[in-house]
């Protein structure tokens, strides 16, 4: 438990010699990001993600066969959206493959820039989802998802891929075993799971209460915040900045 702790309080204020420095507590609120963008995608864009797509390939399987209550158009847009996201991302990687800070804070102001459009779209049509204001949010949002998830990688901050779970949880259970011995970073991987949640569940509230603008407005301050406190953050030369080896 000590250990953990430990490792939460790490990632939450990194200490001045960490390799990472400020990278895991902003990579933590784009995980936030990722949960709040997830609850908008499913309970309101017709049960479609832009960020997990392992779900959405599940979903297109399921549109196919003929369930019902899912769209195989926007489960398609969706995951092509975060193709060309990522492929954005790839290409904003390679740019700025010398300086970790100056990477981070570019793919968050563009994030911002779509996220803006749509608060802007879902505004004007008084929080109502036609068919034009969903597309509009899954190409938006999806883009942005391909990009942040290119980027993370890129970044390379172990456990902190801010949109994937699965191997997380998978590390934190298996690197546990008496065999595999104590895990390494719990803390943060624990971290990682519930600021997803954390996003998840005020997300789903917001969304289930009628208020997706608000919804939309909370991932756009997130991702300001981040990409401003980058900005400031980077414009050193700390050792964080550098690429990992």
């Amino acid at each position: 438990m000590r250990r953990l702790l430990t490792d939460a309080v790490h990632t939450l204020a990194p200490p001045r010699e960490d390799r990472h420095g400020p990278l895991p507590p902003l990579m933590l609120a784009l995980t936030v990001v990722t949960g709040l963008v997830d609850a908008v995608s499913y309970l309101a864009l017709g049960h479609v993600f832009v960020a997990n797509m392992t779900g959405n390939v599940v979903f297109l399987g399921f549109a196919l066969a003929g369930a019902p209550n899912l769209s195989a158009l926007a489960s398609v847009v969706a995951l092509a959206v975060f193709l060309l996201g990522a492929l954005a991302g790839g290409r904003l990687g390679t740019r700025f493959a010398t300086h970790r800070g100056h990477l981070l804070r570019m793919a968050t102001a563009a994030q911002t820039v779509l996220v803006a459009v749509t608060v802007v779209v879902t505004a004007v049509a008084g929080g109502r989802v036609t068919t034009g204001v969903q597309y509009t949010l899954i190409v938006c949002l999806g883009l942005g998802l391909g990009l942040q998830n290119a980027v993370a990688r890129r970044l390379g901050v172990p456990d902190l891929t801010t949109t994937v779970l699965t191997l997380t949880l998978t590390g934190l259970a298996a690197d546990s075993t008496p065999a595999g011995g104590a895990a390494p970073r719990p803390g943060r991987r624990m971290l990682s799971v519930l600021a997803m949640l954390l996003g998840a569940l005020v997300g789903a509230e917001l969304v289930l209460h009628g208020r997706l603008v608000l919804t939309l407005g909370l991932v756009l301050l997130l991702l300001a915040l981040v990409s401003v406190v980058t900005h400031r953050l980077s414009a050193t030369e700390a050792v964080w900045i550098r690429p990992p080896s």
